[in-house]
């Protein structure tokens, strides 16, 4: 096949490419230009897309004898990624940019571009599996799935499935999940076997790639210093406010109530402590007054979700659901979070979803709440601190079953907290 390899600069993207040539493929390295004032280097292990990642990622496109491309997505990662990450904060909401740029730049942008120049597939550096198998086709069906080994026998069509990876320190399947399946056809995680870092590190060194020992990055990308806070100011302005309690008394200031999200302790700089002398978290973000609520820890604690922009995985909700429209799974709010066990339906709209006077959201952030959506009743312990927007992605073990964005989320009775 002919794959596009997208090439960061670090290790991880380095060896899928390596592993991609030596399966065969006809391989053509690309570099993504994301950001519009780049660094020549970047800061230990914090940003990306420096001119320095650029020449990390041409010197291993030669070491690998593959033709190598810099393509610049700045004006697209501007447009879509950073923009969700200030509208969504700005809404009172609690974004995941590296889910964005999973969805908008390398499973859009890219694949698209890819596709349009006759590439097969795109190959990434990302920890997770894909895992083809035959299932029977039913009456209407289609088969958007295609494997790198041949087609279905008679009667069967070719299902790829989104799993875990065994590296539970790296596994992205979680910001992976936005992709869908049709995205996920053309994909390729040759990493997807991987059991550690070290592993890939040592593949690496092997083959004489001068990033085996180059750092991870982290934090978000574009967001260099690390100052998240410091960076939603710069761009959205000042704009003083008041943080309350429960009681809709003033207990201090803030410069901006986009700044906070929900189950936040850090850095509220509260005039004087609660009556009781407990820890105060944020526990609602309200943009309309620009007001930041704080309350005690269980405040936090939430045991049904609707999420909105529901996606499934292929012929995941007839296999699995129940007469009654639910079906037990397991569901995951952040990128390294631990799966709690739960009840999911699949609803037409959030509006749909369940809630009640006795039980208010937690933090409940703007959104037109339209389109596809899902409910989910969480059937073990609650979970805390669970914002809108952030990514809920459903799994049944290691396989990925859905994913949303979460709009309402309803506060646990205190018996269950």
């Amino acid at each position: 096949m002919r794959v596009l390899a997208a090439m960061s600069g670090g290790v991880d993207s380095a060896v899928a490419a390596a592993l991609a040539v030596e399966a065969g493929h006809d391989v053509v390295g690309v570099h993504m230009a994301l950001s519009r004032n780049r660094d020549q280097f970047r800061t230990g292990s914090r940003g990306c897309c420096s001119i320095e990642d650029a020449g990390d990622a041409r010197r291993a496109a030669d070491v690998l004898g593959i033709p190598y491309y810099v393509w610049d997505l700045s004006e697209r990662f501007e447009e879509t990624v950073v923009a969700d990450f200030l509208s969504e904060y700005e809404a009172g909401r609690t974004p995941n940019p590296c889910v964005r740029c999973n969805e908008h730049i390398k499973f859009e942008a890219l694949l698209d571009k890819a596709t349009a120049l006759g590439f097969d597939a795109v190959a990434t550096g990302h920890y997770a599996q894909i895992v083809t198998r035959e299932v029977p086709v039913a009456s209407g069906a289609s088969d958007a799935s295609v494997a790198e080994d041949g087609g279905p026998t008679s009667g069967m069509r070719l299902v790829r499935e989104l799993h875990r990876s065994p590296n539970d320190a790296k596994d992205q399947s979680y910001v992976l999940a936005v992709a869908g399946p049709e995205r996920l056809a053309r994909a390729m995680f040759p990493l997807g076997g991987f059991a550690s870092k070290d592993e890939v590190r040592a593949e690496a060194a092997k083959r004489g790639l001068s990033v085996s020992a180059k750092p991870d990055s982290y934090d978000i990308c574009f967001v260099a210093d690390g100052d998240t806070r410091g960076f939603l100011q710069s761009r959205l302005g000042s704009r003083p406010g008041s943080v309350v309690d429960t009681s809709g008394d003033v207990v201090g200031e803030h410069d901006g109530a986009y700044a906070f999200t929900v189950g936040q302790r850090r850095g509220l700089a509260l005039g004087r402590p609660a009556a009781d002398g407990r820890a105060r978290y944020v526990v609602d973000v309200q943009p309309a007054t620009n007001t930041v609520v704080v309350g005690p820890a269980e405040l936090l604690s939430v045991d049904r979700i609707a999420g909105e922009k529901a996606l499934w995985f292929d012929d995941v909700l007839p296999s699995v659901v129940e007469a009654d429209g639910w079906f037990d799974a397991e569901v995951q709010v952040r990128a390294h979070g631990a799966p709690v066990p739960a009840r999911v339906r699949s609803i037409a709209q959030v509006s749909d979803a369940y809630g009640d006077e006795e039980r208010p959201p937690s933090g409940n952030g703007e959104t037109d709440g339209s389109g596809p959506a899902m409910e989910i009743e969480l059937t073990g312990t609650p979970l805390r601190g669970v914002a809108p927007g952030q990514s809920v992605v459903v799994y049944r073990g290691t396989r990925v079953l859905g994913q949303a964005t979460v709009s309402r989320a309803w506060r646990a009775p205190a018996s269950n907290i």
